[in-house]
């Protein structure tokens, strides 16, 4: 079943006089479950695709329909109320509130929904244990190292479960052994809550880890194929044929 239908996007933003295109009709389908990774160079366009997804951005034409509904179409504030109930995201630079505890950060979108304070907290301190951060829940983010804090933002990007997860370079800043911590949790939990992960990155290794890789070059498709994961099995069942882009290797 597709989630997410991209349709025709183009981006073009205005440099002085001169136009430059970001995206030129860009069209892809994501399944429900599937860990989708956009596979790019600086410049490529693969992080307005993903702000143009999950509607931080508008598109210069085009459409996306995330489980039925047109997300171009929304004001700002229906939008916000929309990603508010179905998306997550995962940030290169963490996005923490650096005033605030573990405990609180991870809690914050539970805050937005409504959820009651003693159960917005039990809720985060589930998710900061599953993260093996349950010794940090009172730790500031200037008081954990970069992986830490990476774990903090993956534990607030999936403790409301949301549809979707959208991660925006997530082990940019991040050294290689951290980084495949990193990765496994974010497969891990994507699997165990039966959610879909948009992921952005340079990086090719960390693409192995995705059920699909969507080459960007210069705001275009280059190639659209299945992989066989590094970790976490063999994906949703809905996937088709198999490109092995992996190679069958292990992490």
């Amino acid at each position: 079943m597709d989630l997410i239908c991209v349709k025709d996007i183009r981006k073009v933003y205005r440099v002085g006089q001169e136009k430059v295109v970001a995206l030129s009709r860009i069209s892809l389908n994501v399944r429900q479950g599937e860990i989708c990774c956009i596979l790019g160079t600086s410049g490529s366009g693969k992080s307005t695709l993903l702000h143009i997804m999950a509607g931080l951005e508008k598109p210069s034409r085009g459409s996306v329909r995330i489980a039925g509904e047109n997300v171009t179409s929304l004001s700002e504030k229906q939008l916000a109320l929309f990603r508010q109930k179905n998306v997550g995201f995962v940030f290169q630079s963490y996005n923490l509130m650096p005033t605030m505890t573990a405990l609180e950060n991870v809690a914050m979108p539970l805050m937005f929904r409504g959820v009651s304070r003693a159960e917005r907290e039990k809720r985060a301190a589930h998710m900061l244990k599953a993260v093996d951060l349950g010794k940090r829940m009172t730790h500031r983010p200037a008081q954990m190292s970069g992986g830490q804090q990476q774990r903090v933002g993956i534990a607030r990007a999936f403790v409301a479960h949301p549809k979707i997860v959208f991660a925006d370079e997530p082990t940019g800043n991040l050294d290689t052994k951290t980084t495949r911590d990193v990765m496994e949790l974010m497969v891990g939990m994507t699997r165990s809550f039966r959610q879909t992960l948009i992921l952005v990155t340079h990086d090719r290794d960390v693409a192995r880890y995705a059920d699909r890789i969507v080459s960007i070059v210069d705001g275009s498709i280059q190639s659209d194929i299945q992989n066989q994961p590094v970790f976490g099995g063999d994906g949703p069942k809905e996937a088709g044929e198999s490109g092995n882009m992996a190679g069958g290797e292990t992490a």
